[in-house]
């Protein structure tokens, strides 16, 4: 038997040795991983995933095993993957006795993330980098961002209406961008919108009459680019396809109804990009999954629209623009399976040309918002109808708002109705030490400007930036920082071994921190004045500096370096 078992040795060593003639195998992997690559070549088995093979349970080369590991809220345990010839039956699909648990995932939880593994497996060739993406969190470099913008930009830039919240109406009712359906569909507002339509435009006009007052003629691309660099932003987010189905590139699905085939007659979706790339920001792309008025969006025909028009659609986006961030919107009708969403994510990591690269929210179906995607989402610090104000999830995520209360431009909006240069400031520093970002909406006008207000609002946000970016940029959330109250006024962020202290009001006395370290250094960000601090039984007291007109570096929050106190 010894005899038998060491023949066998060197013959899979001289198999591994053969398969390995041009060094291609590192030195590091196991003896699992060099035979399974041997008979496997194009898989891809990063460390971080890394898989050990069963040699007793069952057929060493028919599967794999995956060891217990957690992704955030998920974990995956004794997950069985095919990887040979042999077929299973269609109730396990790729998969068989694969359980994902976890003590608050519901069984809707696991059904999604079970169907999204066993769409992603691709013939006899698994890449389990890409397999696992949908569970991964967002990248970094999302995380690191902090600070992206919104744009609302459509037909619906033409009658610029909604009631505001002067007029006591919810915030999802203050959305002019959806005038259409407000006006001619049964709902809470719609005299508002019928009542102006009538007074501005008579009985006869219809929404589509708008397309042709929709020119963007003043849209310069370059301009809008270069605001929204010096505003501090990283990355951009616009809308190719609001709920009124125009799409802002020239799209096959809706012809004669994009910004192409009529007025403006221009790509608008393509210019921006090229001009927001060419500043070094990323680019990405709201969708609208759902859209008010096509004939085929009802349940009789919902599969049909999934597949002739929405999939189709997405699909030639992606393709043609190669987005940095698929923000899907307009989730809230159907489940996630009517949708087809693992289908198409299963296109999306594995098949598209941003497989590598892209990120995507978490609204693909009525039962995902805050649940499921790279990285989660909520809007007026909302989760649909359920107010957020936790401390913020585990998992990455992004708060969207407007200016004011509108995302599409709204000419109802006076002053009172924006926010204030320093209340924008005081919400991105609240989601940023809660752990999320703040994609900041503008709505531009039906000529292609961006309103003055709102271009004032972003410059007072980038000189905030431009001295204090280092305690928002790249940190992440203290989770030894004091419960975040709307009273609050000390936020705190961290960054490798450094804390940042952020105080929205100048304060008045000592400021006193516990849990950290003795710090190597203090400073005010933008501040060339010492700082005097004290450290006594691990509690770290800060005097604050004297800061007048002349030296004041910045206004509506300052910022606390401590240098090495994690």
């Amino acid at each position: 038997m010894k005899l038998f078992i060491t023949f066998l040795l060197i013959i899979i060593s001289l198999f591994i040795t053969s398969c390995n003639k041009k060094g291609e195998l590192p030195e590091s992997e196991t003896l699992q991983q060099k035979l399974l690559r041997c008979v496997y070549p194009d898989i891809t088995l990063p460390n971080e995933y890394w898989v050990l093979l069963s040699g007793s349970e069952i057929s060493l080369m028919d599967f794999i095993v995956l060891k217990p590991f957690s992704r955030d809220s998920i974990t995956l345990l004794s997950c069985k993957l095919i990887i040979g010839n042999r077929k299973m039956d269609d109730q396990n699909g790729f998969f068989g006795n694969c359980s994902i648990t976890n003590d608050i995932t519901s069984e809707e939880e696991k059904v999604f993330f079970t169907s999204i593994l066993k769409k992603n497996v691709s013939k006899q060739t698994i890449q389990f980098n890409q397999l696992l993406r949908q569970i991964k969190r967002a990248g970094a470099w999302f995380e690191d961002a902090k600070f992206g913008i919104f744009i609302h930009w459509g037909v619906y830039a033409v009658p610029a209406y909604s009631p505001t919240v002067r007029d006591s109406v919810h915030i999802y009712d203050r959305y002019a961008e959806h005038y259409w359906r407000r006006l001619v569909q049964p709902n809470s507002t719609q005299q508002y919108f019928i009542d102006f339509h009538r007074k501005m435009y008579g009985d006869k006009a219809t929404y589509q009459d708008f397309v042709k007052d929709f020119k963007a003629e003043l849209f310069e691309p370059e301009d809008w680019a270069e605001r929204f660099k010096k505003a501090g932003a990283k990355y951009v987010v616009l809308t190719s396809k609001h709920h009124e189905g125009f799409p802002l590139w020239q799209s096959p699905q809706s012809w004669n109804w994009n910004a192409v085939d009529v007025v403006p007659k221009r790509d608008l979706l393509g210019d921006l990009t090229n001009a927001v790339r060419d500043e070094g920001l990323k680019m990405g792309y709201y969708y609208s999954l759902l859209e008010w008025f096509h004939p085929l969006y009802n349940k009789e025909n919902i599969d049909q629209y999934v597949k002739e028009h929405m999939i189709p659609q997405m699909k030639d986006l992606v393709t043609r623009y190669k987005p940095d961030i698929f923000w899907p919107d307009g989730e809230w009708d159907y489940h996630s399976s009517v949708l087809k969403s693992t289908e198409f994510l299963s296109w999306l990591y594995n098949d598209s040309p941003v497989k590598e690269t892209v990120i995507t929210n978490d609204r693909w179906g009525q039962e995902t918002r805050g649940k499921h995607g790279g990285y989660y989402t909520t809007e007026y610090d909302l989760v649909h109808n359920g107010i957020f104000m936790d401390q913020g999830f585990s998992h990455p995520w992004e708060e969207c708002r407007g200016i004011a209360g509108s995302f599409g431009y709204n000419r109802m909006e006076i002053l009172e109705d924006y926010s204030t240069s320093e209340e924008l400031i005081h919400i991105l520093i609240n989601k940023v030490a809660r752990g999320g970002n703040l994609l900041l909406n503008i709505g531009p006008t039906a000529d292609g400007r961006i309103p003055v207000i709102m271009q004032q609002r972003l410059s007072d946000m980038g000189k905030w930036l431009e001295v204090n970016g280092e305690g928002i940029y790249g940190t992440r959330r203290w989770e030894k920082a004091p419960p975040i109250k709307s009273e609050t006024t000390t936020y705190y962020t961290k960054k490798s071994k450094d804390l940042y202290v952020i105080l929205t009001r100048f304060p008045e006395k000592d400021i006193i921190i516990e849990n950290v370290k003795n710090p190597s250094k203090i400073m005010m960000l933008g501040l060339k004045n010492a700082v005097k601090s004290s450290f006594k039984n691990g509690k770290l007291m800060i005097t604050p500096p004297v800061v007048t007109p002349a030296n004041n570096p910045c206004d509506y929050a300052w910022v606390f370096k401590l240098e090495g106190v994690l």
